[in-house]
């Protein structure tokens, strides 16, 4: 027997809404243009990290299921059949089986099949005979023992233990199905999806450009002909560019509160919607180089954070404070606001906190007269750069004088994936908010993102045990636990989560902004410019 989760009939009447209905007062035709933030390496999604490239890349693919684009909030029950018509569980809670959608074509004609399905996840675990350059989300999969098909039009997912979170991650926009006959080394000039939008070109430091597939197996979707990504790394650049009317969207997240406000007073007529990106700002010490190998100096480092100063300094009060998971409302699992205060560090008595940091600096050998000379990486993007100034300042009243180094994005992920840094401001990727990816992804011994090397085997015990609950009441003190283990021991210092601001022309219809994740809502296709 199958506990079944999303029937076929059910999902047919969702799509029924979505496809029909109010389907009239959309209009088809147009390019959609975007200004956006920086270049990627290539639009191979499954071996990307950045939004740079999740953005425009996430046009050209389907996943097995996805969160709903109308809903802001992304939950377990806003997750919605795409290439899967449904799914069912086992009642052991270890098999997940999909039924697929028939007559789906990849973007070469090819037809879509459940192999490709099994080729994708293979790529994933590293198991296939082609490999991926690098697999940024292999941990997400850990618990996947393998990937079994039934004909052409089902697909099961072997786990070694129950995993109800698993939907979510395959729901993310990192989760996309890739085609079983084009050559991973093909798929980062040159992607193919079964997607609304198909790849034109790439053209660095200039712009991305899809276009509207024909054959899209949604009927009468997308809605546009085409969209232009258009790279505009130079904030203000982008704003002006928005308000004298030559784009439609603005770098979805990217207008920070200070530019968000010129913005509504130069075009009044634009739409703005200030909301959480889920990238946490967060402090990576690297253990493995020393002095950050001693761990009183890393406590003595988190310990100087004056965490509402970057907020007010940077995001003029606009932000949220929390441990690892996204903090509510948005989030769906931070910490309660009392718990988080209990936090090394959270305490807001800013001066006491830096009193106990000197101590701990002094004991090591530090003080005013012997200040310790550091290098601070950081991505060469205003988001990472203008926290990096601000810690720099911050870490001076503890005997800590650091130097930024810039580093570009084509290098950044490639240079904190080797370890290569000493101690360096980043963003945390929140592909899904749920602790299932974020644990695994970034604090799992041995995870390609656990930047700094973090390693305790009970929190990994813990890890499991938390991501094996169906129970969200019983599972959240366990994830609790987890975020307390995970500061006190200094993982990856969570300095605040940003708001960023979207803005769209009053043309442009049927976008929804995520408030709990950047990286899930870039379907595009039921976006629709009213002109």
């Amino acid at each position: 027997m199958k506990r079944t989760l999303h029937l076929v009939a059910a999902a047919g009447g969702m799509l029924a809404v979505a496809f029909g209905g109010t389907a009239w007062a959309q209009k088809s035709g147009g390019i959609l243009k975007i200004s956006f933030f920086d270049n990627p390496a290539s639009l191979s999604l499954h071996e990307e990290a950045t939004g740079a490239a999740l953005r425009p890349g996430m046009g050209i693919f389907n996943n097995l299921v996805m969160f709903d684009q109308g809903v802001a909030q992304n939950r377990p029950d806003t997750i919605r059949p795409d290439l899967a018509e449904s799914w069912a569980w086992s009642e052991d809670g270890k098999e997940l089986t999909f039924k697929l959608r028939s007559g789906v074509k990849w973007h070469d004609g090819k037809p879509f099949t459940a192999a490709d399905v099994k080729c994708t996840w293979e790529l994933l675990l590293g198991t296939a005979s082609d490999k991926l350059r690098v697999n940024p989300r292999k941990s997400w999969y850990g618990n996947l023992d393998r990937v079994t098909t039934s004909g052409d039009r089902e697909a099961t997912f072997h786990l070694k233990r129950p995993q109800p979170a698993l939907t979510m991650l395959l729901a993310s926009g990192w989760s996309p199905v890739y085609p079983c006959h084009v050559p991973a080394r093909d798929m980062r000039i040159k992607p193919i999806g079964t997607g609304p939008f198909k790849f034109v070109e790439f053209r660095p430091n200039e712009v991305i450009k899809t276009t509207r597939n024909p054959d899209y197996w949604k009927p009468g979707r997308p809605y546009v002909d085409g969209i232009e990504w258009q790279i505009m790394p130079d904030q203000s650049t982008r704003n002006l560019a928005f308000i004298a009317g030559n784009h439609d969207i603005l770098s979805p997240h990217g207008a920070t509160v200070p530019l968000l406000e010129d913005i509504k007073k130069q075009a009044p007529a634009a739409r703005c919607v200030l909301t959480s990106s889920n990238v946490s700002r967060n402090l990576i010490m690297n253990p493995g180089k020393p002095p950050f190998d001693n761990a009183d100096l890393r406590r003595a480092v988190a310990l100087s954070l004056d965490r509402k100063a970057f907020i007010d300094i940077i995001q003029q009060g606009q932000g949220d404070i929390g441990a690892t998971l996204l903090p509510p409302p948005e989030g769906l699992w931070g910490m309660p606001a009392e718990m988080l205060a209990k936090l090394p560090g959270y305490d807001p008595d800013i001066a006491k906190n830096r009193a106990e940091a000197r101590k701990i600096m002094q004991k090591l050998g530090y003080g005013p007269d012997k200040r310790l000379a550091v290098t601070l990486s950081s991505r060469n993007i205003a988001p990472y750069r203008n926290p990096s100034v601000i810690l720099i300042d911050q870490v001076r009243e503890i005997y800590i004088d650091a130097v930024l180094e810039p580093i570009e994005t084509a290098n950044w992920f490639p240079k904190i994936y080797r370890k290569d840094y000493t101690i360096a401001i980043n963003g945390t990727e929140s592909g899904v908010d749920d602790p299932d990816q974020q644990f695994y992804e970034n604090f799992v011994c041995g995870a390609v993102r656990n930047y700094t090397g973090y390693c305790n085997p009970e929190v990994d015990k813990l890890i499991d045990q938390q991501s094996a609950e169906a129970d969200a009441a019983k599972r959240k003190p366990i994830v609790w636990e987890i975020e307390r283990r995970l500061a006190e021991e200094g993982a990856r210092p969570i300095i605040f989560y940003p708001r960023g601001g979207t803005c769209t022309q009053a043309h442009v219809k049927g976008l929804v902004t995520m408030v709990n994740s950047i990286y899930n809502g870039y379907r595009m296709e039921d976006v629709w410019l009213d002109k």
